[in-house]
């Protein structure tokens, strides 16, 4: 029976890059495939970090990337629930770098690290665990095996569900994306060049979990027009490319995300609400952290060993509480009806926009530089 150093439980975005990434290092890998998923399109689209993208250049798969599954964002706008009122303006250009973030398709993502799996030496794909030193569970926000080792998971449901879908405009997106928060909803149009290059966009739309029901339920041109009222015709003539995809938002988080064998990673020890787009960055850096340290292990030290896991384990404490914290009071704030709370997100926004420094910051944090 082959023995295995590593059993990643979840080949999705996570588990896969982990996989691949630990298989560099000459390990065994044993790679759990993940449920399939229903059929019909896959309308998810990620912002990526820099950090994320200089992750998977490392594990070849970023320039395998189709070009049209990948756009880079160089400019921001956020604006809150007072028509022409302040907004923030984020730039490339201002940040001195080439690009704030990439949106990316997820289909062509997993099917590039799908590709790469299939021709790296030493990954075996399996649909059941396997015996190995070390488990890492990918498994995602319903982990199984995370309930069966008793980690408390923590889950704060915003009430709010995503609507995700493909767009085409007919004004050139230019690598704009935009955000609008408002009481009680948030929208962002990010620039998309699937399904149309220069033209295309992908909606992310968090809104109240019944008033979301009620979009859902509409034939696509009434969904359109809500759209076009929403964005103000900000985005030019929005027009659905695509189905529509929702999901539940929460914020949680692992009580314990190692243990002795044993070691959580993405949303199975982490959820934040979407409106920073640093969910899958958040995993990524769980990656990137965890390959690192097990690298850079002691010749004698088992990749089970306690004290080796709880290096992992300190290192992301801080950014992914601090993420959680980050998303979770803004969601507050913005989704807050009362007047006080329009007056102060007015003069926040307006307040941040005037103070370079403090944007460059919270620029610079976005960008996992």
């Amino acid at each position: 029976m082959q023995v295995h150093d590593v059993c990643v439980r979840g080949a999705g975005i996570v588990g896969s890059a982990l996989a691949l990434a630990l298989s560099r290092q000459g390990l065994a890998v044993a790679l759990q495939r993940a449920p399939a998923r229903p059929a019909g399109e896959d309308v998810r689209a990620y912002a990526l970090n820099a950090a994320s993208v200089a992750l998977l250049e490392g594990l070849k798969v970023w320039p395998s990337l189709p070009a049209d599954a990948r756009t880079a964002v160089y400019d921001m706008r956020i604006e809150g629930d007072t028509a022409g009122g302040a907004a923030l303006r984020f730039s490339a250009w201002q940040q001195q770098v080439r690009e704030l973030a990439w949106i990316v398709d997820v289909a062509a993502l997993e099917a590039e690290l799908a590709s790469a799996l299939r021709y790296a030496p030493h990954v075996t794909l399996t649909d059941s665990p396997v015996q190995a030193t070390l488990q890492v569970l990918a498994e995602g926000r319903a982990s199984a095996t995370r309930e069966e080792l008793g980690v408390g998971f923590e889950l704060h449901d915003y009430g709010q569900r995503a609507i995700a879908a493909r767009l085409a405009t007919d004004t050139a997106h230019g690598g704009l994306a935009r955000q609008w928060f408002r009481a009680p909803d948030v929208l962002a149009l990010l620039p998309m060049d699937r399904p149309r290059a220069g033209h295309g966009l992908a909606l992310v739309w968090s809104l109240p979990a019944e008033r979301a029901e009620a979009l859902l339920a509409l034939p696509d041109a009434a969904f359109e027009d809500e759209l076009m009222q929403a964005t103000g015709g900000a985005g030019g003539r929005l027009t659905l490319a695509s189905t529509r995809a929702a999901w539940p938002l929460a914020l949680a988080r692992a009580e314990r995300v190692v243990g002795a064998g044993w070691a959580l990673v993405g949303d199975a020890a982490h959820l934040v609400h979407p409106l920073a787009g640093q969910g899958l960055n958040l995993g990524l850096g769980d990656v990137a952290v965890l390959a690192r340290v097990i690298a850079g292990r002691e010749p004698w030290r088992a990749l089970s060993d306690p004290r080796l896991l709880a290096r992992y384990a300190r290192e992301r404490a801080a950014p992914v509480q601090a993420m959680g914290a980050l998303t979770d009071g803004l969601l507050r704030l913005f989704a807050h009806p009362a007047p006080w709370a329009k007056e102060l997100r007015h003069r926040g926004l307006g307040l941040v926009e005037a103070a370079t420094p403090l944007k460059r910051w919270l620029v610079s944090q976005a960008l996992g530089r």
